[in-house]
């Protein structure tokens, strides 16, 4: 059995008398490919905010990697092994997508500085390599205004792993890109998170992605997990096909 890398236990959160998280008792493994699926409001991202520091809960607590996070502040929780992309791809548009990566990796290196300059500070091997990895290297003297949505979520994914995280979260990792594009976009991001041996979470909207991509579903209702499982046994759940994907 493989390491048990987030748990939560008992975890609860309300805004007034809304209940957004009821009492989750959860667990991810080290190699899984988790996929968060509900309507908006069901506590997904809620969920993800109280185990990335983004909010604290009334009650319960958050394991990472053996160690209990409850509590500590994203930054401590990023440098504990714990990283996340955003819906938004967070991106500096005016640097060029290797500048982009440089800052990436002085900043876990804590050499970001205004005395030294990007290329001193940072990894050239390991840039050059990321850059190859999610298909940028002849678009890495571009600005990051240039690229077109899959592009801009594969560097903000680049980003992320630039800190060499543990577990990498992403939030919707294929909205905003094309349907051509979203297949090459999660086969690229995949290879990646394989290649670096990372474990990953993914909220999706996209059964087709998550089907394919997903070896684990969470599928969340009023604030709880409501079913949990192999994708095709959440997916071809009656109560989810009506609750969750309006089937």
């Amino acid at each position: 059995m493989s390491q048990v890398l987030l748990e939560t236990r008992k975890l609860k959160l309300a805004f007034g008398g809304l209940v957004v998280a009821n009492e989750i008792d959860f667990q991810l493994h080290s190699g899984e490919r988790l996929a968060v699926i509900g309507q908006n409001g069901a506590g997904k991202t809620t969920f993800i905010n109280i185990c990335t520091g983004l909010l604290r809960p009334d009650g319960g607590n958050v394991y990472f990697a053996g160690d209990d996070i409850t509590g500590r502040t994203p930054r401590s929780i990023v440098r504990r092994g714990m990283a996340r992309s955003f819906q938004l791809p967070q991106l500096f548009l005016d640097h060029t997508v290797r500048e982009s990566l440089q800052i990436a990796s002085a900043s876990r290196q804590g050499k970001l500085s205004a005395w030294m300059g990007l290329g001193k500070a940072s990894d050239r091997i390991e840039i050059d390599h990321m850059l190859d990895l999610i298909g940028l290297r002849d678009r890495q003297h571009e600005p990051c205004s240039n690229l077109p949505e899959g592009q801009r979520k594969l560097l903000d994914v680049a980003m992320s792993l630039m800190l060499r995280p543990q577990l990498l979260i992403l939030d919707e990792p294929t909205s905003g890109v094309s349907t051509e594009d979203k297949h090459t976009v999660m086969e690229t991001l995949m290879s990646a998170l394989d290649e670096q041996k990372v474990t990953a979470i993914f909220v999706e909207h996209d059964v087709d992605i998550v089907s394919r991509y997903a070896t684990r579903v969470a599928a969340w209702i009023s604030g709880g997990i409501a079913a949990d499982g192999k994708p095709a046994d959440v997916l071809s759940n009656p109560m989810i096909q009506k609750e969750v994907l309006g089937l």
